[in-house]
């Protein structure tokens, strides 16, 4: 049977998107995106709300979970849905949750814990000082602190020119990444940097997307403050 030149290619089926392991994950953003648009596919594909790791290539990326956000409230876990993470998309095995934020001298703490209730560590959101916005702290048990404050406020000259050639780098394919979010809120969103000492320990771009440089950093901390977000 011969078929017109002008007969339309039948999309390519795409299977299912299989979660990755969060342990190791360096770079990530939460959404609801699991296929982003893209040149070789006309619409995004949606799945559940995760923590998503971006994989694949330009024509077609992916968004691969590593991490679900609760849908429902659990009796007896003193966190709010959206503040808790499950190991699989029918949330039945508990990753991590954070509790209900506390006012201790003049910081909110959010602290966070794994599925037995043991804490993994602390965000701690301090309060400005004129004229500058709040900073971030990050407490993890046997680490050092660590320090979120605006990237454009820290490291040498040279250091912050770095970070603007890479930001331009990356932008191409971040668009793709970013599908389906909100962009003024994107465009809004403040950058900060996260140091332990002279060290960067992670990047963040408000609470869309984050980039992990320190391998000994628990990735739940990192997930706890997109979910929290920087507010």
């Amino acid at each position: 049977m011969a078929f017109s030149r002008n007969s339309k290619a039948k999309p390519v089926e795409e299977g299912p998107v299989d979660p990755v392991p969060w342990e190791g994950v360096f770079r990530f953003v939460v959404g609801s995106v699991e296929r982003p648009k893209s040149p070789k596919r006309p619409r995004s594909v949606w799945g559940k709300p995760a923590v998503r790791v971006p994989t694949g290539g330009k024509d077609r990326p992916v968004l691969a979970p590593c991490a679900f956000l609760g849908s429902s409230s659990v009796e007896g876990l003193p966190s709010r849905p959206e503040l808790t993470l499950y190991e699989d998309a029918d949330a039945r095995r508990l990753l991590c949750y954070v509790e209900e934020p506390q006012e201790v001298d003049g910081e909110t703490h959010h602290v966070v814990r794994d599925a037995r209730g043991q804490v993994i560590g602390t965000l701690r959101r301090v309060p400005p000082k004129r004229p500058f916005k709040h900073t971030w702290r990050i407490d993890q048990p046997g680490q050092p602190e660590i320090v979120g404050r605006n990237e454009w406020a820290s490291g040498s000259a040279g250091q912050v020119a770095g970070r603007v050639a890479v930001r331009a780098a990356f932008e191409a394919v971040d668009s793709f990444f970013h599908a389906g979010t909100d962009e003024k809120a994107k465009s809004t969103a403040r950058s900060l940097e996260w140091r332990a000492g002279e060290k960067v320990v992670m990047t963040s771009q408000g609470s869309q997307e984050v980039k992990i440089d320190a391998t000994w950093l628990d990735r739940r901390l990192a997930f706890a403050f997109a979910l929290v977000g920087d507010k």
